[in-house]
């Protein structure tokens, strides 16, 4: 089995799961192969993760872009399951930017690793992701849902996290105070309003060698699924 890591760095891109989960993928044994563009700092993987020694053997960096993607197939080529938690922030990427790394980077990948024969596409959205809110955030990631179910892949597997729990490089004043604030509605409500990011990596990571209920097509996991799917076995 080779997987695609679809854990992608492109600019303006920013996303803490992607961190964990490349950690938690490559203490598998099939190739992960991760395309991802240089960000905004002028950093890939590499930069942010060590790759040295004999666990990261299995590890192929292919650095494209994703403004030209269609000039990058063959990274996309030969896989089974792609993973996808690209996303930005209105705050770093204004409205447009937000909704084409969000949405339109996404689903140009997911067509790509499609033709490219990947069976299997899991994506990281959000809480609440709806098509027809009228909030940006929530339309934009129920619609990259809806166009990737669109895609016809054997299966889809979408995770709807609630705030992720984490200590980020950059600086998100709001989302720290959120998040103080969280930790302790999480103490009495763990599954209620956010969760660890590393319990969505390895749920995620997990769910790629689960095979699906009852030949189920597309799954869409909630928080609380979430948690229980990424608690350590």
């Amino acid at each position: 089995m080779r997987p695609l890591a679809g854990t992608a760095e492109a600019p303006p891109v920013s996303g803490q799961s992607r961190r964990l989960k490349c950690n938690w993928n490559l203490a598998r044994k099939p190739v992960w192969r991760f395309p991802v563009q240089k960000n905004r700092r002028n950093k890939t993987v590499s930069s942010w993760l060590n790759l040295e020694g004999t666990l990261y053997s299995n590890v192929v960096q292919e650095v494209v872009d994703f403004e030209k993607l269609d000039e990058s197939t063959a990274a996309f080529q030969g896989h089974d399951v792609g993973f996808c938690c690209l996303g930005t922030s209105r705050a770093k990427a204004g409205a447009d930017g937000f909704v084409r790394v969000d949405r339109d980077y996404v689903e140009h990948a997911a067509k790509l690793a499609k033709a490219g024969g990947c069976h299997h596409f899991i994506l990281e959205s959000s809480k609440g992701a709806d098509s027809s809110s009228r909030f940006l955030y929530l339309k934009t990631k129920g619609e990259v849902e809806n166009r990737i179910k669109a895609l016809g892949f054997d299966r889809v597997s979408i995770f709807r996290p609630a705030l992720l729990l984490c200590d980020r490089q950059e600086s998100r004043p709001g989302e720290w105070m959120a998040r103080k604030a969280l930790g302790v509605v999480a103490h009495f409500f763990p599954t209620y309003m956010s969760i660890p990011v590393t319990t969505v990596a390895r749920a995620m990571v997990n769910i790629a060698v689960t095979p699906a209920k009852d030949g189920q097509k597309v799954e869409v996991l909630e928080n609380a699924a979430i948690h229980a799917l990424g608690q350590p076995k």
